[in-house]
């Protein structure tokens, strides 16, 4: 198979994905009536019980042993996974607290923020084009914090704790299956001892369910390992530069729930804060694709590839 196909018949793969991404919003909403901390607690054991089986299928338990039992490897999923729940936890009580919107907002702003460590941190050089991105994100974002009256701390709070967890991530070795199974491992047993001191609460799962909300509970797991699968089988037949723009699907599908599906008020000022990011992420999008045409147009005449804008 050429590369070329590998890369149409993982797309769909990543875009079925990027969809389930944005609907676990509906998930998350039907499951609003429990407290968002037994909800975290079920997420991370149902998860774990999903990886565990999904590793064992795919002898993929040694490796995930072997990193656990090194300290340094140990620390760095320590790490990762202490984000990742910040990132989790926000999340999920955004949804049920009715913050849809605004969690959206933190997936959009997460690229730029990245954009933002690969200078501060990493001494990356941006071009013009990616400076004034940054610059249309960064207004876009202050037009939304007076929009709020407030600064959006729920959508900084999911955009912080989703690109620290990317950076540490690249100091784990691991395959991304493996890497997430390591971090849930971590996790699995504070997690467990939450939802056993909160099993008699008197507001707890165990006590208010019913019938079809403990199968939506129990789901939790699938519906968190379920997405993330399809997208590991579709970044080994997809290139990255097919991948990076089809993320915003996941935001954009969550601002359209939160607006449409749940009512949110959007005033004015909000669309156009958002239209500010929309704006800087067309900005990006149009300048990779002049850049892929050049490279390409490069290539075929046998010379290196002009530099970006």
């Amino acid at each position: 198979m050429s590369r070329d196909d590998r890369g149409a018949s993982g797309a769909p793969l990543a875009l079925l994905a990027y969809v389930l991404w944005g609907l676990l919003t509906l998930y998350w909403k039907a499951v609003g009536d429990f407290n968002p901390v037994d909800l975290i607690g079920w997420r991370i054991v149902a998860s774990a019980a999903v990886l565990a089986a999904v590793c064992a299928a795919r002898g993929a338990i040694p490796a995930v042993a072997s990193t656990l039992r090194e300290p340094r490897s140990l620390l760095d999923v320590a790490a990762t996974s202490l984000f990742l729940t910040v990132n989790w936890s926000t999340y999920v009580w955004a949804v049920v607290e009715g913050h849809v919107v605004e969690a959206a907002l933190g997936y959009f702003i997460s690229p730029i923020l990245t954009t933002v460590i690969g200078v501060v941190v990493l001494r990356e050089r941006l071009s013009g084009v990616q400076r004034a991105a940054v610059s249309l994100a960064g207004a876009g974002l202050l037009v939304l914090t007076l929009a709020y009256g407030r600064v959006p701390w729920i959508a900084l709070a999911i955009a912080g704790s989703w690109c620290a967890y990317g950076y540490l991530k690249k100091r784990t070795p691991l395959a991304p299956l493996e890497g997430l199974a390591a971090e849930i491992a971590v996790l699995f047993l504070p997690a467990l001892a939450l939802v056993a001191i909160r099993w008699g609460a008197a507001d707890g799962v165990p006590a208010t369910a019913s019938g079809t909300e403990w199968i939506l509970v129990l789901l939790a797991g699938l519906v968190t390992a379920g997405p993330l699968l399809l997208f590991g089988a579709a970044s080994q037949r997809t290139p990255l530069t097919v991948l990076g723009p089809m993320q915003y699907v996941v935001p954009t599908v969550a601002f359209l729930i939160g607006w449409l599906g749940f009512g949110e008020e959007v005033t004015r000022a909000k669309f156009t804060g958002f239209g500010l990011i929309w704006a800087c992420l067309a900005l990006v999008l149009a300048s990779f694709v002049r850049g892929q045409r050049a490279a390409t147009a490069a290539r075929a005449a046998g010379s290196s590839p002009p530099p970006p804008a």
